[in-house]
């Protein structure tokens, strides 16, 4: 597992992962940024990394594929990957809200992307994980009995 929760954008727009990229690097401290306007080379991507934890930023469509189909690809790398997206798009028509509700998505973002929204999504995400870890920390039983210990 990852020492660090890092995020990972797909985009088939090249210059939309650029500024997403760029936007994210502003203020993430938690771990690494990456970018990938080709889907498939994002799934080889996390389909090469140990189990663990990353936000997803995903638009709706990535070229040749949906989002869902690509979180459906890592979800084996990535168990919480459905849980730790941020969806974004061109517009959020019913049938696009619609699916990010029954894939429990829960921040669906338009383009373009104001960056105080994307900071606060990713923000919420990462606290989180923030406070699960002092949980652990706090409550030695619970992190023993994730261990198995």
């Amino acid at each position: 597992m990852s020492d660090s929760l890092d995020v990972i954008i797909v985009d088939d727009d090249p210059y939309v992962c650029e500024v997403l990229s760029e936007m994210i690097k502003e203020f993430y401290v938690w771990g690494d940024v990456m970018d990938f306007s080709d889907s498939d080379e994002a799934i080889d991507y996390c389909s090469a990394m140990d189990v663990g934890v990353a936000i997803f930023v995903l638009d709706v469509f990535l070229g040749n594929r949906k989002a869902f189909s690509f979180l459906d690809a890592v979800v084996n790398k990535f168990p919480m990957a459905h849980e730790d997206t941020i969806m974004i798009t061109g517009k959020a028509s019913d049938e696009v809200v619609d699916a990010c509700i029954a894939s429990d998505i829960t921040c669906l973002l338009e383009k373009p992307v104001r960056p105080y929204a994307l900071q606060l999504a990713v923000r919420a995400i990462v606290t989180k994980y923030l406070k699960f870890a002092k949980r652990i920390l706090s409550e030695p039983s619970l992190a023993a009995g994730l261990i198995g210990g």
